[in-house]
């Protein structure tokens, strides 16, 4: 193996052991950030509130948009993302309200 393959290839070695760890991390903020989205859902059921808040839905995406050009993050990924979440979010509210 040559001297540039061989750097290449404890290079990528370096980038999948950050991307592993940036998952790692990814699946326990998701972990954290549902944790407190399944009190938000109870508490609205309790107190017989409506599971979607488009407003703050609205605000929400703004904010990640935002914060996505910040990244240097395509918008629009960043905005599906926060969709599928808040989507998710909704259908656990909802199963709260049942």
């Amino acid at each position: 193996m040559t001297d540039h393959v061989a750097r290449a290839a404890a290079l990528l070695k370096e980038h999948r052991e950050s991307i592993d760890r940036l998952d790692a991390i990814l699946v326990y903020t998701l972990g954290e950030r549902f944790k407190h989205t399944q009190a938000v859902g109870r508490l609205k059921a309790d107190h017989d509130l409506p599971p979607s808040d488009p407003t703050r839905e609205a605000q929400q995406i703004a904010r990640l948009e935002d914060l996505a050009k910040q990244a240097d993050l395509d918008p629009e990924f960043a905005k599906a993302f926060l969709n599928f979440i808040i989507q998710e979010v909704i259908h656990h509210h909802e199963k709260h309200k049942s």
